[in-house]
Formats: structure tokens, C-alpha cells, sequence
């Protein structure tokens, strides 16, 4: 159990570096702020990823499915991706995960950095999707 108790995935460990961030300054909304942030960094992960799939598939010759298709499917992903954050990062689960947490070395990134890997992911889809 050792070495598996410490290891946490990078998506609990930005959520709880967020947190921990936001905790003095909004202590009633950190949680919120936490967890719209990780779903909104997850999504335009997974928006990054069809594209770059798209793309991809394009220069193939496949034809995958149709654009409709394709935005409905990123749509109900987008909703479980944040459903599952916020039963994932909710009340015990948290306080599990906090206690995991103060028992590593924290990490300390740049806060301007991390707020900006969505808008970076998003771009460079975006610039993705003008190839196509």
C-alpha cells in the first residue's frame, strides 16, 4: 500500500493545488472555482484530441462521422467529464484526497501557466481545424 497510497493522478493534483490556491481568497467558492477549472482543462483536452483524430483521419481518406455527430458526441462527453469531476472532487472524496495531498511534496506551479493550458489546448485545435 505504500508506494500506491502516494500516487495521484495529475488532474487530482491541479485540482488540489487550484484549491489550495483559491482557499484563502474565496473560501467558500474554491471548490467550485477547482473543479470548473479542472472540467474546463479536460475538455478542451479531449477537444484537442478529436481534432488532432480529425485531422488525422482526414489526411487518411477515412470518413469518420459526420460534423453533427461529432459535436454531439464532444457535447455529452464534455457533460460527463464535468459530472464525474464533481462527484469525483465532492465533500469525502476531497477530504480523502486533501489528506493525501499534505502527505506529498507539494508541487509549486506558475498559476498563470496553468490557467492558460486551456486557452493554449483550444488555440492550437482551433488552429488544427483550419487545416482541414
Amino acid at each position: 500500500m505504500g508506494l500506491f497510497f502516494y500516487v495521484m493522478t495529475i488532474f487530482n493534483k491541479l485540482y488540489l493545488y487550484i484549491f489550495s490556491v483559491y482557499k484563502d481568497k474565496y473560501k467558500q467558492n474554491a471548490n467550485s472555482i477547482a473543479l470548473v477549472y479542472i472540467s474546463i482543462l479536460q475538455i478542451s483536452l479531449v477537444f484537442l484530441s478529436g481534432v488532432f483524430l480529425a485531422v488525422f483521419l482526414n489526411q487518411m481518406h477515412v470518413r469518420f462521422m459526420t460534423l453533427n455527430k461529432a459535436v454531439t458526441v464532444f457535447v455529452i462527453l464534455g457533460i460527463i467529464i464535468h459530472f464525474a469531476n464533481w462527484m469525483g472532487y465532492g465533500g469525502k472524496s476531497r477530504k480523502e484526497l486533501n489528506a493525501k495531498y499534505a502527505k506529498i511534496v507539494k508541487p509549486k506551479y506558475s498559476i498563470r501557466i496553468l490557467l492558460s493550458l486551456p486557452f493554449f489546448a483550444v488555440i492550437f485545435a482551433i488552429i488544427l481545424l483550419n487545416s482541414l
